[in-house]
């Protein structure tokens, strides 16, 4: 049986292409190992910035066995690395020798994508890191497209996207997400890169009836008494969606799984002529093609019929085993 650091080691070198032009272009944050895809089920190997994340999402790690991966990742890469470790499954026994984090692997870090900084922490009062690292690519995308727009960000978590948007001359950002800390991340991420308040907005609020308004749907709630923050419709040329798999809350479901239409519909409605929806679907077991066919169902009902539905892949550091990995993201433009 091949073990942990071998399999971290032998990933890492199917990585030798990808690695030089990630570093060339100012990024230092990248999965490692995608232990689902390449050997180590339920295991996680990221590098943020100076940082090394492991995670366990069904057996945990020792202590021993953590610092091994650690050292197989600073031997291959040359690099002096804090090394964290979070289990996320099972809670193990009383006397199972976790890995026990050092300050400054603990500390808050600041990481860097495409020459954007973003700030990052091994544990804080979430689970899922503040930065999502697969969706690198649709980052990118919208670095090409935001110039000279106005960009709406939904389900924005820590505003990566929107980040990324701004950067590239967005005339304005608008960040939407429930998660007041999120945004609080996602607001001093923007400062660190100097962009300014006037041009980079966050609105703590469940993104349905905002999307809903910006179609100029009626907003459907459980309770009349129910608030919700009003806002002005206004047309965007660039909105980001990117939804969890399932929520439920006072203003209806998020089901992507057998209703993406709801969200997609609202927001192809939300866009200018010409505009484009930056779309994910994070769910395994949805072929990508199946979801393609339904967006552009889904548009062509809506009276607003796609010019272009253009698929957007994954990096190299999120193998999988078929080509078809759990993210889906498409750029559909009218």
């Amino acid at each position: 049986m091949t073990s942990i650091p071998d399999l971290l080691h032998a990933a890492i070198d199917r990585r030798r292409d990808l690695l030089p032009r990630l570093h060339a272009e100012g990024t230092d944050c990248y999965r490692l190992l995608h232990g689902t895809a390449e050997g180590a089920p339920g295991l996680t190997v990221d590098r943020y910035g100076p940082l090394l994340l492991v995670q366990t999402f069904r057996d945990p790690l020792t202590a021993d066995l953590v610092e091994a991966i650690a050292d197989t990742a600073r031997r291959d890469l040359q690099l002096d690395l804090q090394v964290a470790s979070n289990h996320r499954g099972e809670p193990p026994p009383a006397d199972f020798p976790l890995h026990q984090p050092g300050p400054l692997a603990l500390a808050e870090h600041e990481v860097h994508e495409r020459g954007a900084r973003f700030l990052s922490r091994a544990r804080h009062r979430g689970q899922d890191p503040w930065l999502f690292l697969d969706l690198r690519p649709g980052r990118a995308a919208v670095q090409r497209l935001a110039a000279g727009k106005r960009v709406l960000n939904l389900f924005a978590y820590t505003c990566g996207v929107g980040i990324a948007a701004a950067l590239a001359g967005a005339v304005a950002v608008d960040n939407v997400d429930f998660s007041h800390s999120a945004l609080e991340v996602g607001r001093r991420s923007a400062a660190a890169n100097g962009i300014v308040p006037e041009r980079f907005t966050t609105l703590t609020s469940d993104c349905l009836p905002i999307l809903r308004q910006l179609a100029g749907q009626p907003v459907q709630r459980r309770g009349k008494h129910v608030p919700y923050a009003r806002i002005e419709r206004r047309p965007y040329d660039l909105l980001v969606l990117d939804p969890p798999r399932f929520s439920k809350g006072p203003f209806g479901t998020v089901d992507v799984v057998r209703d993406y239409a709801s969200l997609f519909k609202p927001a192809l409605l939300a866009l200018a002529p010409g505009g484009i929806v930056l779309a994910t679907n994070h769910v395994p077991g949805i072929h990508a093609a199946d979801w393609h066919q339904a967006l552009r169902r889904c548009a062509e009902k809506a009276g607003r019929p796609l010019r272009e539905l253009e698929p957007i892949a994954v990096d190299a550091d999120f193998p999988s085993f078929d080509g078809e990995p759990p993210l889906k993201m498409v750029l559909a433009h009218l």
